[in-house]
């Protein structure tokens, strides 16, 4: 997969946003095959952890959050779903699993319903090892402080503002990877 020109061809005509795009994917990238270099027993895909960590977060094109360029007509909690349209459109539905499974820790039934998230009442939890490392490593770095990777605390106080479930589930993967 050309991630690359896939990535040109959704974001065109606006370079300040791909810029954003590239630059937190790429961290998010680095960060995921650090882990698989870490963990050779758990036998991750690593050329498949670069293209979808890559991708995770194409959606956002389509979101509307000023602040970080996007000026689209979406919520910004529904970057993932709309990632994974994309992706499944250009034929990577694995890379389309990834991008709707990233979001906070994932995201069960009960948390999009409990928090009227306007998202499907579905679970959006990631279920493969190498969604569960992108999930993992991009819970390290956001797109408004760019050259910045948040310490294990500060990525854990993040997830936790959104509740205990995701915490959870973030200290689960803690415990694999790092």
């Amino acid at each position: 997969m050309n991630y690359k020109l896939i990535i040109d061809r959704y974001y065109k005509d606006n370079d300040e946003l791909k810029d954003i795009l590239l630059r937190h994917s790429k961290a998010v990238a680095d960060k995921a095959l650090a882990i698989a270099d870490a963990h050779p027993e758990l036998q991750l895909d690593r050329q498949f952890l670069l293209e979808a960590a890559m991708v995770h977060d194409i959606g956002i094109i389509k979101t509307n959050a000023p602040d970080i360029k996007c000026f689209g007509t979406e919520p910004y909690i529904r970057h993932g779903l709309l990632g994974a349209e994309i992706m499944r459109a250009e034929g990577f539905p694995l890379h389309a699993r990834v991008c709707e499974r990233h979001t906070g820790a994932g995201l069960s039934l009960k948390e999009i319903e409990e928090q009227a998230l306007p998202l499907p009442h579905i679970d959006l939890l990631p279920e493969t090892l190498e969604e569960k490392v992108i999930c993992y490593a991009d819970k390290f770095f956001s797109k408004t402080k760019l050259d910045r990777e948040k310490t294990l605390e500060q990525a854990e106080r993040s997830v936790a503002k959104h509740g205990g479930e995701g915490l959870q589930r973030f200290k689960e993967m803690e415990q694999m990877f790092e």
